[in-house]
């Protein structure tokens, strides 16, 4: 069997979401002991044993609830009463989901991209910024950032796209922020947000609408003009009302 150490330390590379079941805690006679670790994915499968049959199946389908919930769990579990288990005894469990990073990704390395890589680091986001242009990008050295100089649309079709990733489009031309929005749109992601005018963006709507490439439903699920309204004024504040919107959403808390 995998080393259950090198498998957290693997699904952290790939950026897999698992929860970490350890028995914390035992009275009376119980498959196993105290420090016995499981590993449990939201398929149901499974590394490691806590001890199998009931209280095993039990405890997957507690941890599966943990990650759903996003919710760390300390459960008792009697294995005589609960469980009719012969072994007659109890122990406790500690259910910790571990979920995947939120990826950030920033298409353009201007002022305003720039400032909020700096800023969402600290609120452990795992930021990639995209540019075409190449002195942009070796210019930029903030610690932790990943640097990508690409054109879009060939980064667009390399990048991983899942419902832990941020997307924020704010290059230098509104031709390419309505390119990578239109590859975008159908992407999975928690949240897509694009910077600009709100002339820029009912005309973006009406040309979207117009040529068919997006519905006025889907659109609307679009953070357009991006962020939260603060008035904000220079490169640093429009940041920070942006990275609040990103920060809401991953709380999943409504803006008021």
């Amino acid at each position: 069997m995998k080393d259950i150490y090198t498998e957290i330390v693997e699904n952290r590379r790939t950026n897999k979401e698992f929860a970490l079941c350890i028995i914390t805690d035992k009275r009376g006679s119980v498959p196993r002991a105290i420090g016995a670790k499981m590993l449990v994915y939201s398929t149901g499968s499974i590394t490691g044993t806590i001890g199998g049959g009931k209280i095993e199946k039990k405890v997957i389908e507690d941890a599966m609830r943990s990650l759903k919930t996003k919710e760390p769990l300390s459960i008792h579990y009697d294995l005589s009463r609960q469980l009719q288990m012969s072994c007659g005894g109890s122990m406790e469990v500690y259910i910790e989901p571990v979920m995947r990073k939120n990826k950030l990704y920033i298409f353009g390395a201007g002022h305003t991209g720039r400032a909020l890589a700096r800023r969402a680091l600290d609120f452990e986001f795992e930021v990639t910024i995209i540019d075409d242009r190449r002195d942009y990008i070796e210019d930029l050295d903030i610690e932790g950032v990943c640097k990508i100089h690409s054109d879009y649309q060939q980064a667009l079709q390399v990048l991983p796209f899942d419902d832990a990733t941020y997307i924020t489009i704010m290059t230098y031309s509104h031709p390419h922020d309505r390119e990578i929005l239109t590859g975008c749109l159908p992407r999975p992601h928690a949240y897509l947000g694009m910077m600009g005018s709100r002339r820029k963006v009912e005309l973006t709507k009406k040309m979207f609408t117009d040529d068919g490439v997006a519905t006025e439903q889907e659109l609307a699920t679009v953070d357009m003009p991006m962020g939260i309204e603060i008035n904000a004024d220079g490169p640093d504040e429009i940041a920070i009302s942006i990275l609040a919107k990103l920060i809401s959403v991953k709380n999943k808390t409504k803006v008021k």
